[in-house]
């Protein structure tokens, strides 16, 4: 199973402290180090999980909007995106578990023209609020349709870490990566009222594979 390159550090950090923890049990407790052995175990192997690096064929598109992650579709609606579009649009919010694969990926292919982190507070990652108050980062790209997509990924209750890899001038390919977010969190795609969308809310997405919307001429 490949890991991701953000794995590195926290692998390091749960290896040690599992050891630690699994010595000091099997010194005190014996036969009975077992109980607290076993959920060790099932955590460390929930952590390789977490950073897998799944195998898939991204295709090529144009005016598809593509699940930008993993998880679940919690909400579609108009709103006002005040940060770049400064203006109506229809979000569509994808809300990630700690389960779900977390590498986030661009929603649409063209170029990247603005991009701004954001500190903010930790409220649980499908609060409506947490889109403009949670510790998120901004990123904007020009489809190749001369479309203006904002994206947003949004630091959640659990999640602490947002990475994001792009720079403005970056080539945009929808289906590939530009970042990561550890442990439970969530994304926001803003898209031209215009947009046919084609998912609905309940939605389970595969990031990089699922079409969630269609960009008009």
């Amino acid at each position: 199973m490949k890991l991701h390159k953000e794995s590195t550090g926290t692998i390091i950090v749960a290896s040690i402290t599992i050891a630690v923890i699994a010595l000091l049990s099997i010194y005190f407790l014996k036969m009975w180090s077992l109980v607290i052995l076993i959920p060790l175990l099932i955590i460390y192997g929930l952590v390789f999980w977490f950073f897998r690096v799944p195998n898939r064929d991204i295709k090529d598109h144009i005016e598809n909007v593509i699940a930008p992650v993993d998880g679940k579709v919690v909400m579609i609606k108009e709103v006002e995106e005040d940060e770049f579009i400064k203006g109506k649009a229809i979000q569509v919010s994808i809300f990630m578990s700690p389960l779900n694969v977390h590498i986030c990926r661009y929603p649409v292919s063209g170029k990247v023209i603005y991009k701004k982190y954001h500190p903010g507070k930790y409220l649980v990652a499908w609060h409506e609020k947490s889109s403009t108050e949670n510790e998120r980062t901004t990123v904007a790209v020009e489809s190749f349709a001369n479309h203006k997509v904002v994206f947003r990924q949004i630091a959640g209750y659990v999640a602490r870490r947002i990475v994001y890899y792009c720079n403005e001038g970056d080539q945009a390919k929808a289906g590939h990566e530009f970042g990561f977010i550890k442990f439970g969190s969530r994304m926001d795609v803003f898209l031209p009222l215009n947009t046919e969308i084609t998912c609905k809310i309940g939605d389970i997405t595969t990031g990089g594979i699922d079409v969630i919307a269609k960009l008009k001429a």
